[in-house]
């Protein structure tokens, strides 16, 4: 067996390991990069690239049905479905050589295809390579949570791992979770012709502020999503060729029968084919216990991304990876912070948010925030377009700085940004509301949401006083 001692050793080729690993290379550091599978992760094949792919195709037959609005001829459109997936997987393979093994050997990094698994605290098994480096880098990623439901191993089910495999439109797709993958994957399906029911024990998207919620849930039941909420799944069988779900609400016992049923209840880290305890590894169930500097129990390990089990966003795993390179390469002791996290369900319309929401604000400020909304129904590039479905909600201490922003409305993932820097910079919301932006913007809701702070001064008792004293004497 071979040895291999590099200045690092990163399992795992997601976002994350291979952000570390590309850096680290191109700064002289000598790398390893462990992946069993497939290069990219679950990002590229399985999660983020192929589902906006699918939401893609899904929002250009939607532009078709709605064309009307436009003063343009209303056209059904006709979907192929084996089009559609051959779509899906030319936009994974156009990325792909980003991702590739040619690509980071050429960066000079070493990758071994093999699985990793500890031996002890210095040494990993690969393959046929026993490899002992300065440091380590989990970045294992996660897999689809499997629920303990009754009959549920002897149904055929889809996860993201083989839903984007179809190449057949499902009849009628149950989905049993509400959360984003499962709220996405619900308007791409229903337009592109299946009959789709959300099965949900709580309210859908339930770590968002329950009114811009409804936005988007008023919009799925409006193009004809079904949504089954507060209610828990009881147990799954094969009916002939369709598969039955049983839930239980508080009030009664039903049966929902679909062709296909897709299990989208959250995700678990991947880490069972580490050995950890080989390595002395602290764990639990959510993950690798990591300091704010992402180290492991064992200082020269470090763990980033959904294997640490925390906010698990490809855009998080990345920003783990800087805060490695730099504690690694630099040894400069930077550390996470959480203040400044955005998501986004990509749906139409999206839903972003960053920073505290207004429960989270409540529990922590009591009543010394303010809270402020604007719609976007009063933006004229929404209304020039047909988009003025939703609303900004911002989050502000009592001197203007920002706690939290949600947005529901078009293109609230690009709109998200300058609340982002915001918080970050610790800026107040005259700093947005005194820029200029062009017009006309969906970004007007932003500096209208963020002048609107100031209204009540400045249209107050007091100014008009000073006014009529300052046009009076001068």
């Amino acid at each position: 067996m071979s040895l291999l001692e590099p200045d690092i050793c990163v399992i795992g080729a997601g976002s994350g390991g291979l952000s570390v690993a590309a850096g680290a290379s191109q700064m002289g550091a000598r790398v390893v990069l462990i992946e069993k599978a497939s290069m990219g992760g679950d990002c590229l094949n399985y999660g983020c690239v192929p589902s906006k792919a699918l939401l893609a195709a899904g929002h250009v037959a939607q532009s078709m049905r709605e064309a009307s609005l436009f003063g343009l001829k209303k056209n059904s459109p006709t979907v192929s479905f084996e089009k559609v997936h051959r779509h899906v997987h030319e936009v994974i393979r156009a990325i792909a050589p980003h991702d590739s093994v040619e690509r980071f050997e050429g960066l000079g990094v070493r990758v071994l295809k093999t699985e990793a698994s500890f031996i002890d605290e210095k040494t990993v098994k690969a393959g046929d390579y026993l490899v002992r480096p300065k440091y380590f880098v989990i970045a294992t990623g996660s897999h689809p949570f499997i629920p303990p439901l009754k009959g549920l191993e002897k149904v055929p089910f889809l996860t993201n791992e083989t839903l984007f495999d179809l190449k057949e439109c499902p009849d009628h797709l149950i989905i049993l979770g509400g959360g984003p993958i499962g709220i996405e994957m619900a308007q791409a399906f229903q337009r592109l012709g299946a009959k789709v029911t959300v099965v949900q024990s709580h309210s859908i998207l339930p770590k968002d502020d329950p009114e811009l919620v409804d936005v988007i849930r008023q919009k799925l039941l409006s193009e004809g999503v079904t949504f089954i909420e507060g209610a828990r799944a009881v147990s799954v069988k094969s009916s002939g060729k369709n598969v039955s779900l049983t839930y239980k609400s508080e009030k009664e016992e039903k049966t929902v029968s679909g062709s296909h049923l897709l299990v989208a209840v959250g995700r678990r880290p991947s880490l069972k084919a580490l050995n950890l305890k080989a390595a002395g590894l602290d764990s639990s169930s959510k993950g690798i216990n990591v300091d704010q500097r992402l180290r492991s129990s064992q200082k020269h390990i470090y763990a980033l991304g959904d294997a640490i089990g925390q906010h698990q966003f490809t855009h998080m795993a990345s920003y783990h990876a800087g805060l490695v390179i730099r504690n690694i390469l630099f040894k400069w002791p930077a550390k996470l912070s959480s203040k400044a996290i955005p998501r986004v369900t990509y749906t139409d319309p999206e839903l972003a948010h960053v920073g505290m929401t207004e429960k989270e604000a409540r529990t922590q400020e009591g009543s010394s925030f303010k809270s402020m909304t604007f719609p976007f129904n009063e933006n004229d590039r929404a209304q020039a377009e047909h988009a003025t479905e939703g609303l900004i909600k911002v989050l502000t201490t009592k001197r203007g700085h920002v706690l939290g922003v949600s947005i529901a409305g078009k293109g609230a993932g690009e709109l998200i940004f300058p609340w982002s820097l915001a918080i970050t910079k610790k800026m107040r919301l005259s700093d947005l509301a005194g820029t200029i932006i062009p017009y006309p913007t969906y970004s007007e809701v932003s500096k209208r949401v963020a002048g609107s702070f100031y209204t009540p001064a400045l249209y107050g008792h007091k100014t008009r006083a000073v006014v009529r004293f300052l046009m009076r004497w001068f």
